[in-house]
């Protein structure tokens, strides 16, 4: 375990990795049911023209919720829910770049920075089909006019209350298969790739940032905080200062990511240019608030919950000896 001033870092050779994974895969359910929907809202921001639907985070979240209640800001939230793999992986290759890094380097900071690229290259890879997939079910409803793909129309059927909940779960997934079989029409099995490489430039930058500065906010408020303020408190503050400074400095890849997936276009560049042309330097703030929104409360979840996780996961022999 390494200390950094008063912060423990407990590293992956310190934890039992059956309790690791196991708590894992509740605390990733958990945080994505949380945030699901201010991730809906930024989607249907960033692929949006100008203002033409929405004119921001406040009057997206009170249209759809008028127009088609809490259901609408969890569309395509079941088909999300399979990068439940892709969060393991994440936490995984984290864990293990770091030790690997810590064999050339003491520096936390390039820890970090190694293991959060590393992770966001193994959790995009699995990750992105499946954003392409739930993408394409945000836009439905409101959004419909602005993706290529449309669900065939169906309304979930008038059943007696012992079998809604499976011809519900027919009619979602329903509207799943639909979908992924016009991609596949479309584009082949490319087109459930399509925004790769949009994706590695958002996500891997913002995982390497992300770490970095959770650290680096963490040593700092550590230093001023009181001796008595506990340890979880300092990171729970550090966690959204980190992602607040990652989400501005990588927000305008995430417009183009969006737009990219949703619209079905090739070229990143071609992208960025018809964004800038267009909407010009204000284009590539879309969707930030409903982005710092999302990942703000989310860091709080993930630093308390990964946090927690990791103690919850130490071993047997190692708890007696550590004091939090």
């Amino acid at each position: 375990m390494q200390q950094k001033g008063a912060i423990q870092i407990i590293e992956w050779e310190d934890l039992d990795k059956r309790k690791f994974y196991s708590l894992g895969v509740f605390m990733t359910m958990t945080t994505r049911l949380a945030v699901y929907p201010a991730s809906l809202i930024r989607t249907l921001l960033q692929v949006q023209r100008g203002k033409a639907l929405y004119s921001g985070t406040r009057d997206a979240f009170c249209k759809i919720l008028r127009a088609e209640g809490l259901r609408g800001l969890y569309r395509g939230f079941m088909v999300s829910t399979f990068t439940l793999v892709s969060g393991q992986a994440y936490i995984t290759t984290y864990e293990l770049a770091r030790k690997y890094a810590s064999l050339h380097t003491p520096s936390n900071t390039v820890k970090s920075l190694v293991g959060g690229g590393a992770a966001s290259l193994v959790a995009q890879t699995i990750t992105v089909p499946i954003d392409v997939v739930s993408q394409q079910l945000m836009m439905q409803g409101q959004g419909g006019h602005m993706t290529r793909f449309k669900v065939k129309p169906r309304a979930p059927p008038a059943v007696a209350a012992s079998s809604a909940s499976a011809k519900r779960r027919r009619w979602t997934f329903g509207q799943t298969r639909d979908i992924v079989v016009q991609i596949f029409a479309a584009d082949g099995f490319r087109g459930f790739y399509r925004g790769y490489v949009a994706s590695l430039l958002t996500y891997i930058p913002n995982s390497a940032l992300w770490w970095p500065f959770y650290h680096f906010y963490t040593e700092r408020l550590s230093r001023i905080a009181p001796s008595s303020c506990p340890q979880l408190i300092v990171l729970a503050i550090a966690g959204p200062m980190a992602a607040a400074t990652a989400s501005t400095f990588t927000n305008p890849m995430d417009v183009v990511r969006a737009r990219v997936q949703v619209e079905g276009r090739s070229s990143v560049l071609e992208t960025f240019k018809q964004l800038l042309a267009e909407e010009g330097a204000r284009g590539m703030t879309k969707g930030l608030s409903a982005r710092i929104i999302s990942a703000m409360p989310t860091s709080v979840v993930i630093v308390v919950g990964y946090e927690t996780l990791k103690r919850l996961s130490l071993r047997a022999d190692l708890v007696e000896s550590r004091h939090w």
